[in-house]
C-alpha cells in the first residue's frame, strides 16, 4: 500500500510550493530511488494543468564521470539544463541518495572544476528566480543510504522527514502558512537593523546587513523549511565562529571547522580533520572566501543533526554560515561557483544582538 504521506507531499510541493499554473513547464529532477514520490508530484502537475517532464538520475553516474571524465568534460555543462534556466517555469529537485559516499574518493580538484562550469547556469537561474519567472524546490524522499547516514532506521527516518514537512498535520499547508506570517514579523523587524554580532561558544561574529533584506523561508525553496536569512555587506564580517558539527562537503566531513575572517574575507581556516580538502572548498574561486549567506534555524521540529543539510541547517536554535554564492534576493554581491552551509549550536548560551541589543538566546528569539 502507498505511503498516504507521499501523495500529501506531492500536492503541498505543486500547489503551495511552486504554485504551478495552467501552461507551466515543470522538470522534475530526480533519482531512481524517488520515483515513488516522481510518480506523484507528476500526477499533481499534470491535475494543476503544468506540463511535467522527468529527468531521471541513473545511480553511480556522477562516481563514473570523476573517474573518467577529462577537464574537457568538467568544464563543460549541459545545454539541457540551460535551456531549463532560460525557458521553464518551474523546477523540482528531489533528493534521495543510494550511496551517500559515491564521491569520497573523488579528487576535490574534479568536484571544484566541475562546480565552477555551473557559473552561467546559476546566474540565469538566479535572476529569472529573482523576477518572479521561475519558481523552484529542493525536497528530500527519504531512503535506506540517507537513513543510515543519519544513524536512524528506514521507518524512523521516514516518520522523522514527513514530520519535519509538517505532513503529520491535518493541513499542512495551513501549517506552513503560520509559520509565514510569524516569520513575516521576524524578518520585517530584522530590515530595521544594522549591525549584528552573534556569540557563541569560541565564536565573535559582527557584520553588517545595512540595506541588505532578510528572507522568510516557510516551504517555497526547501522543503521542508524554517530559517530566516541574509547575505551581509560582503567586507564587513569580522571575528571567528567555530561550527559545532562536521562540514558536509561532497559526501565527506569535515571536522571542527574553524574560520576567522577579516574585512569580509576567511584569512584563517582549520579543521581537526579534512583541513585539506577544507582549503580546497574555499580556493575554488575568488568568492568562496567571502560570506553568502548568514541564517537562524526556526525549525523547532528538526532537533538531531543528520548530515543533510537540507533539514541540519533548519534546525531550531542553530545558525548557519555559509561561504560562496549570496542569494540574490538579498541584495548580496557575492558570487561564487559554490554555496557551502556550516553549522553553529545556539542552545547553550548563544546570543545576538542588533544594534546593540539582545534579540535572540539559548536557540530563541526575543522578537516577533
Amino acid at each position: 500500500m502507498a505511503d498516504p504521506r507521499i501523495t500529501r507531499m506531492a500536492d503541498v510541493l505543486v500547489h503551495y510550493s511552486l504554485n504551478l499554473k495552467k501552461g507551466d513547464r515543470l522538470i522534475i529532477k530526480a533519482p531512481y530511488m524517488a520515483l515513488p514520490l516522481v510518480h506523484e508530484c507528476y500526477r499533481a502537475a499534470l491535475e494543476a494543468g503544468a506540463h511535467p517532464e522527468v529527468h531521471t538520475l541513473v545511480e553511480g553516474l556522477d562516481e563514473l564521470f570523476y573517474r573518467y571524465g577529462s577537464d574537457d568534460h568538467f568544464d563543460a555543462f549541459s545545454p539541457r539544463e540551460m535551456v531549463v534556466a532560460r525557458e521553464y517555469q518551474a523546477y523540482l529537485v528531489i533528493w534521495g541518495d543510494y550511496n551517500t559516499k559515491q564521491l569520497s574518493g573523488v579528487d576535490p580538484q574534479k568536484i571544484r572544476r566541475s562546480r565552477r562550469a555551473r557559473t552561467e547556469f546559476e546566474r540565469i537561474f538566479d535572476e529569472r528566480t529573482l523576477k518572479g519567472e521561475l519558481n523552484w524546490c529542493g525536497t528530500q524522499f527519504p531512503t535506506h543510504a540517507d537513513a543510515q547516514e543519519a544513524s536512524m532506521g528506514l521507518f524512523e527516518y521516514e516518520d522523522f522527514v514527513y514530520n519535519a514537512c509538517l505532513l503529520d498535520k491535518e493541513d499542512p499547508v495551513a501549517e506552513w502558512r503560520k509559520i509565514d506570517a510569524i516569520q513575516a514579523r521576524i524578518v520585517k523587524y530584522l530590515d530595521t537593523k544594522k549591525q549584528f554580532r552573534i556569540q557563541a561558544q569560541d565564536t565573535d561574529l559582527t557584520f553588517s546587513a545595512a540595506g541588505r533584506k532578510w528572507v522568510n523561508c516557510s516551504g517555497q525553496n526547501n522543503f521542508p523549511d524554517g530559517e530566516v536569512f541574509t547575505s551581509p555587506i560582503e567586507n564587513t564580517v569580522n571575528g571567528k565562529i567555530r561550527f559545532s558539527f562536521p562540514g558536509i562537503y561532497a559526501g565527506r566531513a569535515i571536522e571542527d571547522i574553524q574560520l576567522e575572517f577579516k574585512d569580509g574575507k576567511v584569512v584563517g581556516a582549520s579543521a581537526a580533520q579534512g583541513e585539506e580538502l577544507l582549503q580546497t572548498v574555499l580556493d575554488t574561486d575568488a568568492g568562496a572566501r567571502f560570506v553568502g549567506e548568514i541564517a537562524v534555524g526556526t525549525n523547532y521540529g528538526i532537533q538531531r543533526f543528520t548530515r543533510n543539510m537540507l533539514f541540519d541547517e533548519k534546525i531550531g536554535g542553530t545558525v548557519h554560515l555559509a561561504v560562496g554564492n549570496c542569494y540574490p534576493e538579498t541584495g548580496g554581491q557575492n558570487f561564487s561557483a559554490i554555496h557551502w552551509d556550516m553549522l553553529c549550536d545556539m542552545r547553550g548560551g548563544g546570543e545576538i544582538t542588533a544594534d546593540g541589543e539582545v534579540i535572540y538566546r539559548n536557540g530563541r528569539f526575543l522578537i516577533g
